[in-house]
């Protein structure tokens, strides 16, 4: 039998393994040197991607290939701290910070921007924008800068406040009433009112009154008036009076609600009413007797009675027709339509009106006038014609009071 095919072929094939092995080992050795080498000529740069670092080891050959390996889009407001033509070198430290969008809102203006600003107070600067010392903003200045931000600035104006009777000139940025009396503290009470109304807009140079409501009681005292009656005395000589009960005022206390604005009454209303004291009439005894003396101008008026009061008199005459003269005298008597009575006008402090007198060369009369020239020991006569007035002249008399 012939066994050297067998064994042949069993070698043959070991060596086949052999080989195959020696191949594939000698491929990945070859791969791993050529891994080695191309890794080991990259560069290494230093990335800071908005604030965060990163080691970067890269075979580019300018930092915009570079981050265009990286998928990074550079935009023309983003910040780059190297250009993008700049050759790539080992241990290259290149910053990049993309620009955030920030809408301001300044007035009624709105804008959106781009910007690399780190703070509100850099942002401000790089844009220019002011903020005066009465101005308001919604964030504070060293507040960080983060996407899609609102910055919203309020610019203050001037306007007129007058707060009940205080005016002044105030700063707002407010854009209603009811949002500039919040700003300023100013609280209102229940009855007050505010012009223009709360919901209204804020505007320069504007003018805001607030109108300052109260309503408080008054109470006060109030005397009541007593009335005069009159009673007829029949016992009186026609004309006189005498007071029989003298009058008391009464007392009456009210209570009033009272409207102020601004400290100034507007409106007063009675609420309450009461009487805290009657009033006493004044009662007054008016004389009805007539005392008319019906003595006859032809009987002799010489003779002068016995008893009265005597005294001396100035006397002059006048007529029922006398320049001011009614007809009618103070005590009543119609002498127009009675000629023939005797009256004689009188001071009532010296001869009492109503009085029964008897006069040297007249005769019996009554005390049944005044005159505005009649004052103390004189008297006026009454004659029927100005003849006679004028034939009686002036002269003294003699006269007694009778009653």
């Amino acid at each position: 039998m012939n066994t050297k095919p067998a064994i042949y072929s069993y070698f043959s094939s070991i060596t086949r393994k052999k080989l195959g092995l020696f191949v594939a080992s000698f491929i990945v050795f070859i791969a791993t040197l050529t891994i080695l080498a191309y890794e080991g000529t990259k560069k290494t740069v230093a990335l800071s991607v908005d604030g965060e670092k990163m080691i970067v080891k890269t075979h580019a050959d300018t930092v915009g290939d570079m981050l265009k390996d990286l998928n990074v889009v550079v935009e023309k407001d983003d910040y780059i701290s190297h250009s993008l033509n700049t050759v790539v070198k080992n241990k290259l430290n290149v910053v990049w910070e993309p620009a955030k969008t920030v809408t301001i809102q300044d007035g009624d203006h709105e804008k959106a921007v781009y910007t690399t600003a780190k703070s509100v107070k850099d942002f401000m600067k790089s844009q220019g924008l002011l903020i005066e010392d009465h101005d308001k903003i919604n964030y504070s200045l060293d507040d960080p800068i983060y996407e899609n931000m609102k910055l919203v600035i309020d610019r203050a104006f001037l306007l007129v406040l007058k707060n009940g009777k205080q005016e002044e000139k105030v700063w707002s940025t407010s854009t209603t009433v009811a949002d500039f009396l919040a700003q300023q503290g100013i609280t209102l009470g229940k009855l007050d009112r505010v012009e223009p109304d709360l919901n209204k807009k804020v505007k320069p140079n504007g003018k805001i009154k607030i109108v300052r409501v109260e309503k408080v009681t008054d109470v006060v005292e109030e005397p009541i008036d007593y009335a005069v009656v009159t009673k007829k005395d029949s016992t009186m000589a026609e004309g006189t009076e005498k007071v029989v009960q003298q009058g008391k005022e009464g007392m009456l206390k009210k209570e009033f609600e009272v409207t102020k604005e601004n400290g100034k009454e507007v409106k007063r209303k009675l609420i309450a009413e009461t009487k805290i004291k009657d009033s006493v009439n004044k009662v007054v005894a008016v004389g009805t007797k007539v005392m008319v003396a019906q003595v006859s101008r032809g009987k002799s008026a010489s003779a002068a009675p016995s008893g009265g009061k005597e005294m001396y008199m100035n006397a002059t005459a006048y007529t029922a027709y006398c320049n001011g003269c009614s007809g009618i005298t103070a005590t009543g008597i119609n002498l127009r339509a009675n000629p023939n009575l005797k009256v004689i006008a009188v001071d009532p402090n010296v001869i009492p009106l109503g009085s029964k007198v008897w006069v040297e060369g007249y005769g019996y009369a009554v005390a049944g006038d005044t005159g505005g020239a009649i004052k103390g020991n004189r008297i006026d006569i009454f004659v029927a014609s100005k003849e006679e007035a004028y034939r009686f002249g002036r002269r003294q008399v003699k006269i007694r009071v009778l009653n």
